[in-house]
């Protein structure tokens, strides 16, 4: 009988901790959705500044999140707020650290429309970053990518999030 009583006891330690880690994600995830719904505009000549700046090193850094797009979208889905969750999590464990946005296409159709799509791709996961608390300074963007022509299409719809040092 004491086995028994062991056995839904730890039972119900176990669903407890299952239900906290997923309140946690939950919360986390409704966070940086209503951020990115209720974000206040940034001033005009920081993101000026920032659109003029792109991250021209070799693309390198562990990928820390990838954010995937519909066709012809530019706007971050709601499905990536975990992805976007775990970059924030990085940089706010580590304030050193910085991240690079890479918006990819590909190679299909007007190369110059493409890679303006990316970018603005690019811009759109900056912006939700940003207006979750993440300071702007800290989030490159690198010029668009292009993927091969014979890669997965949605794959190639994506931003990558790399954190680097």
């Amino acid at each position: 009988m004491s086995n028994d009583n062991q056995d839904n006891s730890e039972r119900i330690a176990l669903w407890l901790v299952g239900l906290v880690v997923a309140f946690l994600l939950v919360s986390v995830t409704a966070f940086v959705v209503i951020k990115q719904r209720h974000k206040a505009p940034a001033p005009a000549p920081v993101i000026a500044a920032l659109e003029e700046a792109l991250y021209d090193a070799p693309l390198s850094g562990e990928i820390v999140g990838v954010v995937l797009f519909g066709f012809a979208e530019s706007a971050v889905p709601a499905d990536a707020a975990p992805e976007l969750a775990k970059a924030m999590a990085i940089l706010i464990a580590a304030p050193e650290r910085k991240i690079v946005i890479a918006g990819f296409h590909d190679a299909s159709g007007d190369a110059a429309k493409n890679a303006e799509l990316a970018k603005e791709r690019a811009k759109a996961t900056r912006a939700a970053l940003t207006a979750a608390g993440i300071d702007a300074g800290r989030v490159l963007l690198r010029k668009p990518e292009s993927t091969l022509a014979e890669g997965n299409a949605e794959a190639a719809r994506r931003v990558e999030i790399r954190i680097i040092e």
